[in-house]
């Protein structure tokens, strides 16, 4: 099967060097195999957005040489596959309408306990939930190209989660997951906060049915143990005039170090040294790793 990537960022803000390493991994992962990379622009939630930043983004990364194949997929065209894969989950009884709250479910002990799964709720004006207990086993651990293998919590991955909002937004783990099948990606490279919500994911191809992707998570770019570099944690956005510094301190980050006899001059150069020396191996095997922002 030939290889297909993506990197996938929510217009919430410019790209800052956390999202830098994470679309450059993404980039160099899928060139190196001789492999599509794709992008998307995940704007499902419209509170978050800021005017402008999809275009932003994509100005970005055309500077830094990264240039994506395919039409860039919006996530807010997609709600006809959405609705579709919600249909088919309801007519299968792998869904349910949910009415809790989150000071319920917070007074509860913050897990959600199925109270709703058997009340056959209207689905007008409540939160939809994948029905967990229909698969044959939960996911409790999965395997990470770079992380090695990744043990879940159980309580956690017992839970009903959320796959349609009660304001009527999609949940990323569902949409994520639908774009994902759709675009035929074979291997999911993204930063280390997202390993949590794999196992939910994985959850969801099982019970669509589906194949799940390889999956790699990069360490993250911390400015202090536990604080990632992220637009609201106000992270600076990088210099899309002067890409140069950044895509070598990138690098470096992700333990590829570019020789002083190999051409710096432009990022094409850079990048194509890159793609040919690309090895995970090369990498920090761990979730975090301190930068200054």
């Amino acid at each position: 099967m030939p290889y297909i990537g993506r990197f996938a960022p929510s217009p919430s803000g410019p790209l800052h060097f956390g999202s830098l390493v994470a679309a450059l991994g993404s980039y160099l992962q899928a060139k190196s195999l001789n492999g599509k990379w794709l992008v998307r622009i995940e704007d499902i939630d419209p509170p978050r957005e800021i005017a402008g930043a999809s275009e932003d983004i994509l100005i970005t990364l055309k500077a830094y040489g990264l240039l994506w194949d395919d039409d860039v997929i919006f996530q807010s065209q997609q709600s006809p596959f959405y609705e579709q894969v919600l249909a088919n989950l309801h007519a299968h009884q792998l869904s349910y309408a949910c009415g809790c709250t989150r000071k319920l479910i917070k007074q509860q002990g913050g897990l959600y306990l199925g109270n709703c799964r058997d009340k056959k709720l209207n689905h007008e004006n409540n939160a939809l939930r994948i029905n967990v207990s229909k698969l044959a086993e939960t996911i409790t651990l999965f395997h990470d190209q770079l992380q090695g293998d990744i043990k879940l919590d159980e309580q956690q991955a017992d839970e009903d989660f959320i796959i349609k909002r009660k304001d009527g937004l999609y949940a990323y783990n569902l949409a994520v997951v639908i774009d994902d099948i759709n675009q035929g990606i074979t291997e999911i490279v993204r930063g280390a906060d997202l390993l949590p919500t794999t196992g939910k994911q994985i959850t969801l191809y099982q019970l669509l049915g589906q194949q799940a992707p390889s999956y790699i998570h990069l360490p993250l770019a911390v400015t202090e143990p536990g604080l990632k570099l992220s637009k609201q944690n106000h992270a600076l956005a990088i210099d899309k005039h002067n890409p140069i510094p950044t895509l070598l301190k990138a690098l470096q980050f992700l333990g590829h170090q570019v020789p002083d006899n190999i051409d710096q001059s432009s990022c094409t150069t850079i990048l194509n040294w890159a793609t040919k020396h690309w090895n995970l191996a090369n990498i920090a095997k761990q979730t975090e790793i301190l930068v200054e922002n």
